[in-house]
């Protein structure tokens, strides 16, 4: 069968899109874990999404399902291997199964490749990867930022003005700030530790020294090519589109933390609106 569309992924961006493109009737097929983003379910709060104050992140996953569910839309749950394009369609590798289709959505997310030891079990137990979304989380108490480029400082000065303190780790050249309760570590982080509890307790750097803290905020810009194409354009480890989702590639289309930050449901909810209808409209 040769699908309308083909969505990789089943964060926000890929349901948003099989939302959109279910409501004009197109063809389609949303390939990913049938239970959603397990990063996604590890959120302890979203309270950025318009509507849902004080949301966690598994009671946004379930609610998200029951709308596909509603809407008569199944989720693929199979891992893709590769995607490849050909003049006029896509054609996507999951383990056995081959598919085609006359456009495709990447809506793969951001990759875990380059964590540290400790950082993906402990997501959504002390481990946050956006400032503005969990900062809240720990007005007043001790926290660590490891960050990979000057452009997100402001997000280290804005996590000083609700922690009692921070201790940054920046893998760059230059990195300064003047805040009173900001510390500049020497070493680089190594590694995240946990405590009894089975939440984050403490950061080891590389040279040994462990600094205790509630939580750690990782700033990073780095997303999966595992799935991505050959010849489509990424800058600094993003997808780089238009404000139409559009690709360097006609038919193919991006949207979510694949295409950069900021790494938060609600820009990757709305992204993967533009990216379906732009779909629809490459349609015709």
């Amino acid at each position: 069968m040769l699908y309308d569309c083909i969505i990789i992924g089943t964060g926000a961006a890929g349901v948003s899109a099989a939302i959109n493109l279910k409501i004009h009737e197109k063809s389609f097929l949303l390939i990913g874990d049938a239970d959603l983003s397990a990063k996604f379910r590890r959120a302890e709060l979203v309270r950025n999404y318009p509507g849902l104050p004080d949301i966690t992140g598994a009671a946004l996953a379930d609610a998200y399902l029951l709308h596909l569910q509603k809407m008569g839309i199944s989720i693929t749950d199979k891992m893709v291997s590769s995607a490849a394009v050909t003049k006029d369609r896509c054609a996507v590798f999951a383990g056995a199964d081959y598919y085609e289709s006359r456009t495709l959505i990447l809506a793969t997310g951001a990759a875990a490749a380059g964590t540290l030891p400790g950082e993906e079990p402990l997501v959504g137990r002390g481990v946050s990867y956006c400032a503005t979304c969990d900062g809240g989380l720990y007005r007043g108490r001790d926290i660590a930022v490891i960050i990979s480029s000057a452009r997100f400082e402001h997000e280290v000065r804005y996590l000083a003005g609700l922690a009692s303190k921070v201790y940054v780790y920046p893998t760059y050249a230059g990195a300064e700030f003047s805040s009173d309760n900001i510390v500049m570590m020497k070493s680089r982080a190594a590694a995240i530790l946990s405590g009894e509890d089975g939440k984050v307790c403490a950061v080891r750097g590389t040279d040994g020294e462990e600094t205790p803290v509630s939580g750690v905020f990782c700033l990073r810009e780095s997303v999966s090519l595992s799935t991505l194409l050959p010849k489509l354009k990424v800058e600094d480890g993003r997808i780089v589109v238009d404000r139409e989702m559009r690709t360097n590639i006609t038919f193919v289309f991006a949207a979510g933390d694949c295409t950069g930050r900021p790494y938060q449901y609600v820009k990757a909810a709305g992204e993967g609106n533009v990216a379906a209808h732009s779909v629809i409209e490459y349609l015709g």
